[in-house]
């Protein structure tokens, strides 16, 4: 609308309001709605991903802070040997194995293709040695012997890696082999038979892995920070880590770049198929995460998934912080005492247990609600002791990253002893509760 028709339109219409809508009306065709929109973006802080799939996971809680398509099946490549990982530390521990144990390499590992140590048929070596080959340095074959001297074959070992995902809440992930290698790719001989398709894992669920591999084998860490690792005494060369973002990286000038302050897993992963993926974790100041791209485009030598997972690092360490939104020991309003019978006392002073501890975006703050509180029985016997559970109390709240309502239940226990009362209080408690009910029956009656 120029200036002719601008004056040209009744003069009640051209008020300043009218004219300031008009600017605006303007500015939107100058700019364009999605520059409005990109600067909503730079405010929230979300990082913008250059990868097919993405997850950023506090690994205390499991609690998600970003996710890009984190739910659809992907080729994972070698992120798959996190499971093969998880499945031998828990052969050690189980006393399936013994790290050093030592085993032959059967033919099966020996033709393993793609990254590898070059193990020949018969060689010996131990359990560990084959262990840091796989997470340092991603040998095929290694991983594959390892596979092997768990379960028999690593048909049986592929088997054994699905029945765990499902254990793990793994709702997408599917694994035809230890290595993450496309069935094409593998030894044509021991292809399995029994299991269809490629292997297959969303983001998410190999966030979910990660997860778990911290929570329970948080030894492993000391493996996947190791920067190099020399296999054979006749080695000319030493295997290097392939996860350029360790942070002991930043004294290797090549590799500066890609360093991140805290960074000291997991496991990368690279086929035609797949791209780049990679699974990270980092703790700074008493927070660790886990992130996880996928389908990154570019060389596998460009090191281009690094720099995408640092955007997520720096997005959950610079955008969020923890807060305690229930205190442990704390109060329950509206249900500060529970039922007690055969005690001293009828009633019971209880507290939470533990505290509820989320991330939350800074200058956000999240309020709990109280959404049940059970004992474990109604009402409680005495007598209990000081600390005892006595029931659990469950908060409802909306995640702050998702807007997902979220349910966190935690235990209640006895902030008192209620010691079990004499027969002569119980007598005289029950004639009480007698005549009590009788007057109350004869006052209804009226």
């Amino acid at each position: 609308m120029n200036r002719h028709h601008l004056l040209s339109l009744p003069k009640v219409f051209v008020t300043k309001r009218f004219v300031a809508v008009i600017v605006l009306i303007n500015l939107l065709f100058v700019f364009g709605v999605s520059s409005f929109a990109s600067a909503a973006d730079e405010v929230s802080g979300a990082p913008q991903l250059n990868a097919k799939s993405a997850i950023l996971m506090d690994a205390e809680t499991g609690q998600i802070l970003y996710q890009l398509d984190a739910e659809t099946a992907r080729p994972p490549a070698s992120m798959s040997k996190m499971m093969t990982e998880y499945l031998v530390s828990r052969a050690v521990k189980q006393g399936k194995l013994s790290w050093d144990e030592k085993v032959k390499v059967t033919e099966g590992a020996a033709k393993q293709v793609g990254s590898r140590i070059f193990l020949a048929e018969g060689d010996e070596h131990t359990i560990r040695e084959l262990y840091i080959a796989m997470a340092v340095g991603s040998a095929n074959d290694a991983t594959a012997q390892l596979a092997i001297s768990v379960a028999g074959s690593e048909e049986a070992f592929a088997v054994l890696m699905n029945e765990t995902a499902k254990e793990l809440g793994m709702t997408t992930a599917h694994f035809v082999n230890s290595t993450g290698l496309d069935r094409a790719d593998m030894p044509e001989k021991y292809r399995p038979s029994s299991i269809e398709g490629e292997t297959v894992m969303s983001a998410k669920d190999s966030a979910i892995l990660a997860y778990h591999i911290l929570k329970e084998e948080p030894e492993f860490l000391e493996t996947s920070k190791i920067q190099s690792y020399k296999f054979r005494k006749r080695d000319k060369t030493a295997i290097s880590n392939v996860n350029w973002m360790l942070e002991s990286n930043k004294d290797v000038p090549s590799l500066r770049k890609f360093a991140y302050v805290g960074v000291d897993g997991l496991k990368t992963g690279h086929t035609s198929n797949a791209g780049n993926c990679f699974t990270g974790t980092a703790l700074q100041n008493g927070t660790r995460l886990i992130a996880v791209v996928m389908g990154v485009p570019g060389g596998v030598n460009d090191g281009k998934r690094f720099l995408e997972t640092a955007k997520l690092f720096d997005y959950g360490f610079q955008k969020f912080e923890k807060k305690t939104v229930i205190q442990a020991k704390a109060i329950i309003p509206e249900h500060e005492t529970l039922k007690v019978k055969k005690g001293k006392s009828t009633k019971l002073k209880v507290v939470t247990a533990t505290d509820i501890t989320i991330m939350v975006p800074k200058g956000q703050a999240v309020e709990p609600v109280i959404e049940e509180v059970k004992s474990t029985q109604d009402p409680l016997v005495a007598p209990i002791k000081l600390g005892d559970k006595v029931g659990t109390v469950t908060y409802k709240y909306k995640d702050p990253s998702t807007q997902e309502d979220k349910l966190v239940t935690i235990d209640l226990i006895a902030s008192e002893d209620v010691n079990k009362a004499s027969w002569w209080r119980l007598f005289f408690r029950a004639i009480g509760n007698f005549f009590s009910g009788l007057f109350h029956g004869i006052v209804d009656l009226f």
